[in-house]
């Protein structure tokens, strides 16, 4: 009886520290890592209702910088592997004519606050090449997918509220952490981004996104977080170090791993 009492309890703890995990803080260092990395529960993949074409969205090893870089950007920032992205242009019949990627979970963070997002952000690897196909900010995105809850469109239940990236400061190698909430810019999708006026033609700060939320009705939820790229331009890259508040999500080739922070 009570082995049984035992596991019960840690079975319910694992969910209460899971949930805590998606509403708390993000330190500014990842020197404040508590403890080696654990393998996270396995709700990580491609989002199929969000992917069109044939992207590539895979976990993988490396990469380790192009020829002749040398030193921590010739390397992913955690462990050996990370999220490998490929779409490209002008590869569907469809309007738009380009592939999208989507790379998610739509499990653990079901329902957490949005407006409890403190930190968000990642490392990415970018090429040369990139840039020309599309430009200095030709870079994947970090997707929410929420319910706005606003009071004034209440039957407006989704919404994409998407971070676009700013230009990454190297090529051809691991960027330092881009920070969503002080760089780049913030959009919702659809009646919500109207209603808010933080859409894709007038964009928002992070400050000004949960400003726009926070109207004063029911608090905003998440449905699902995801790495995505497209549909516009061919990229070719690698995506780590997903941070969401106190967590980091280290993507390495077995697996989607976490390290959790002070």
């Amino acid at each position: 009886m009570n082995a049984r009492l035992r596991a019960k309890r840690t079975a319910k703890l694992g969910i209460t520290a899971l949930a805590a995990i998606a509403a708390s803080a993000l330190p500014q260092s990842a020197s404040a890592l508590t403890h080696a990395p654990q393998k996270s529960f396995d709700h990580w993949g491609v989002i199929t209702r969000n992917t069109i074409g044939s992207p590539v969205a895979a976990l993988r090893n490396g990469p380790f910088g192009s020829f002749g870089v040398q030193g921590l950007a010739a390397r992913p920032p955690y462990g050996q592997g990370s999220l490998g992205i490929e779409v490209a242009d002008h590869a569907t019949s469809l309007t738009a004519p380009g592939e999208k990627a989507a790379f998610g979970n739509e499990i653990d963070f079901y329902g957490a606050p949005v407006l409890a997002l403190d930190q968000v952000g990642f490392h990415v690897f970018q090429t040369g090449e990139n840039i020309t196909y599309g430009g200095q900010e030709n870079m994947p995105n970090i997707t929410f997918e929420i319910n706005p809850n606003l009071t004034e469109s209440p039957t407006t239940t989704y919404s994409s509220m998407v971070w676009q990236p700013p230009a990454s400061p190297v090529t051809d190698r691991w960027s330092p952490y881009l920070d969503a909430t002080t760089t780049g810019t913030w959009y919702l999708t659809g009646n919500a981004g109207t209603t808010t006026g933080c859409n894709q033609t007038t964009t928002c700060t992070f400050e000004q996104l949960k400003k726009a939320l926070n109207d004063g009705g029911t608090q905003p939820t998440l449905y699902t977080i995801a790495i995505s790229k497209g549909r516009d331009h061919t990229w070719i890259g690698a995506v780590d170090g997903l941070r969401i508040n106190h967590t980091i999500y280290d993507f390495e080739a077995d697996g989607v791993k976490t390290h959790r922070l002070r």
